[in-house]
């Protein structure tokens, strides 16, 4: 049967690139290959011919250390993966990375491989298909319709981050969602039974999930029955439990945690062959049969696509505003004219950062109909809801004010798949010294481009007396740390303008905006200069003799030692360096003009000092933790005063 001999060039293939490389993991494609055929031949959406399809279905292998399964999928189903680039397998500027990699492989939706991550955004990529439906679909019309389809294993469902994500999916009974679960009881260090004993089965119940079992992952009819009663389930997500033998196919391996991560070796692929009865000799080769069955099978799904295309046509007839609009939002561009505008940029006063960014954020919100994000539980706190704008709940999917619960870490990564999908422009909240919790699906989004914005508040000990549990420190390093992330701590709420400009910009690039709980007085010299990532925002008089660098609430500091400096005939430079990225990014002679070469140079930050001597020889900031007490008097007691920074200017010019 020509179908089953497909599953089988699945495993074959996914083997034989595993040893060429002498490095993969080949246990979960050959256990899953059957549900992973199916799920592609008889229930997937999708259009080889034109992967960006934008009404296709969504697929993600959350279990992404078995890349080798989607690889053998995209070559079979002429995704234009070539033979070459499978035989290419974790090698040097190959096409098949060793995890799946968003914007690198033609058909790879997201960027998996840290377990449970892929759950989370499946889930993301639901919400904005449910999201952009209630906007566009009209009676006769669902211009978006298509499903989320995730295949995890054992490991992603122990991470914490996939019962963050079902919960949510179940609470806003996300109904095009199927998580398919390759349950071989098997994972790096042997049974599953050593740290896993739970009854999915019953936990997803309990968030409100459609749970389905197939008892054996080779019975292709099972599995194509459960996707169906899965899709005919509308008011919940589903699950899919498949019971699989873990690199089945290769009998002296199969059933073993040694096949989840290492090469069958020469004789373990000859043993699969012999046992599948492989009617091919030389490795890497595909019968005449399959290839003419996937010829004819990719043809076939085409037809979606072009049946979807002439009911768009008729769509655009009956309503072409609404049809612009969705072309506009689908296309990813922001419109400019307002960011342009001296409105935009004539927005100052003295206020918290946070406070501004949420006055920004909402101006934005009148202008850009397709933002969608919300917070962590602390919207009221970080002003990150659009006024103007409901919720998004199962009973309102047109709402765009996101509610994630307290779940940082899954917030980011449904975040992550909401801007995956297209449409629409995600974007992220909560206090900044919880970024720690976030940091793993920032680093995804910056590694994937995705140009996610996000709001963390709460940006110093300045946070006073909730003490240093919630005082961040060395946050700013972390992200600092991060490539493809612009890190914006503005200094008043102009600057906050320009980092919600370069936020909404931005295309290939997430933005982090750190903004205080304290007040920022409007700073009479801040500008749009901010967009160049450093500037001077207070001049010397005639000759600077020390620069004072500073972000966020330091800058108005500097400027208050600044004035200190000048009484006592000490001529000084301000400048404000809210973005280091993008500074670090300007011409050289722009750097040299801002930051003048010979002169000594002082920076003041209320964190870490780590990373700033690159900069200044010379640094104001706290390398050990807060302490609970009033905010004005932590930056007493830590030395953040005008005194103290006038003082440490005076010591380095005497140098």
């Amino acid at each position: 049967m020509v179908e089953n001999m497909t599953i089988n060039a699945i495993r074959v293939l996914s083997a034989e690139a595993i040893q060429a490389a002498n490095s993969g993991h080949p246990g979960l494609p050959l256990g899953a290959a059957p549900m992973a055929y199916t799920l592609w031949a008889k229930a997937l959406k999708h259009s080889p011919s034109n992967p960006h399809w934008h009404n296709r279905d969504r697929f993600v292998l959350s279990a992404g250390h078995g890349s080798m399964l989607m690889y053998s999928l995209l070559h079979l189903f002429n995704y234009g993966l070539s033979m070459d680039e499978l035989k290419n397998f974790r090698q040097f500027n190959s096409l098949t990375p060793g995890h799946p990699e968003f914007g690198h492989t033609t058909g790879v939706e997201i960027s998996t491989g840290p377990l449970g991550q892929g759950i989370a955004n499946a889930v993301g990529f639901a919400m904005a298909e449910a999201h952009l439906a209630a906007k566009f679909n009209k009676p006769g019309y669902n211009v978006v319709d298509h499903h989320t389809f995730a295949i995890s294993g054992d490991g992603c469902l122990m991470e914490g981050i996939s019962y963050e994500a079902a919960s949510l999916a179940g609470t806003l009974k996300l109904g095009k969602l199927v998580l398919m679960y390759d349950s071989n009881k098997i994972s790096i260090e042997g049974s599953t039974d050593i740290a896993f004993t739970e009854d999915v089965a019953k936990r997803f119940e309990a968030m409100h999930w459609q749970v389905l079992t197939v008892e054996d992952g080779n019975d292709t009819a099972a599995i194509e029955k459960a996707i169906k009663d899965a899709k005919a389930e509308t008011e919940k997500p589903s699950i899919i439990i498949v019971k699989t033998i873990i690199g089945y196919g290769c009998p002296s391996k199969q059933g073993s945690h040694k096949v989840h991560g290492s090469p069958l070796g020469n004789d373990g692929v000859s043993e699969m062959k012999s046992f599948l009865n492989w009617p091919c000799e030389n490795p890497f080769e595909v019968p005449a049969e399959v290839t003419a069955h996937m010829d004819a099978l990719t043809k076939e799904l085409s037809k979606s696509e072009a049946s979807w295309n002439t009911l768009f046509e008729n769509y655009k007839k009956e309503f072409p505003e609404l049809a612009s609009e969705y072309e506009l939002w689908m296309s990813g561009a922001t419109p400019d004219a307002y960011l342009e505008s001296e409105e935009f940029w004539s927005y100052n006063e003295t206020v918290a950062s946070r406070s501004s960014s949420g006055k920004v954020l909402n101006n934005l919100a009148d202008r850009i109909p397709n933002l969608f994000g919300g917070s962590a539980d602390l919207s009221p706190s970080n002003n990150s809801d659009m006024k103007k704008r409901e919720s998004f709940f199962a009973t309102n999917y047109a709402g765009s004010n996101l509610h994630f619960g307290v779940r940082e870490h899954v917030m980011t990564a449904i975040c992550n798949g909401i801007q995956a999908h297209g449409g629409l422009k995600s974007y992220a909240a909560t206090f900044f010294v919880f970024s720690d919790y976030m940091k793993p699906a920032i680093r995804l989004a910056a590694l994937m481009g995705l140009p996610v914005t996000y709001i963390l508040t709460h940006d110093s000990i300045g946070v006073g007396e909730d003490g240093p549990t919630h005082q961040p420190i060395e946050q700013l390093a972390m992200l600092r740390s991060i490539p493809n992330l612009n890190v914006i701590r503005p200094a008043d709420a102009r600057e906050v303008s320009a980092a919600w400009y370069m936020a909404m910009k931005s295309t290939k690039t997430p933005t982090a905006l750190v903004l205080s709980r304290q007040n920022l007085p409007a700073l009479e010299g801040s500008s749009k200069e901010a967009l160049k990532g450093a500037y001077v925002v207070s001049k010397e008089a005639e000759k600077p003799a020390v620069i004072l660098i500073a972000t966020g609430s330091e800058v108005s500091l500097c400027v208050e030692a600044q004035a200190l400096l000048k009484a006592e005939g000490i001529d000084a430079r301000v400048v404000s360096m809210p973005c280091q990225e993008v500074f670090d990014a300007q011409s050289d002679a722009y750097k040299k003009e801002v930051l003048v070469k010979g002169v000594p140079k002082l920076a003041v930050e209320a964190a870490t000092t780590f990373g700033w001597h690159k900069y200044a020889c010379d640094v104001i900031g706290r390398d050990d933790f807060g302490l609970s007490a009033p905010g004005n008097i932590l930056f007493e007691a830590f030395g953040f005063t005008a005194e103290n920074v006038a003082n440490r200017a005076k010591a380095l010019i005497s140098k």
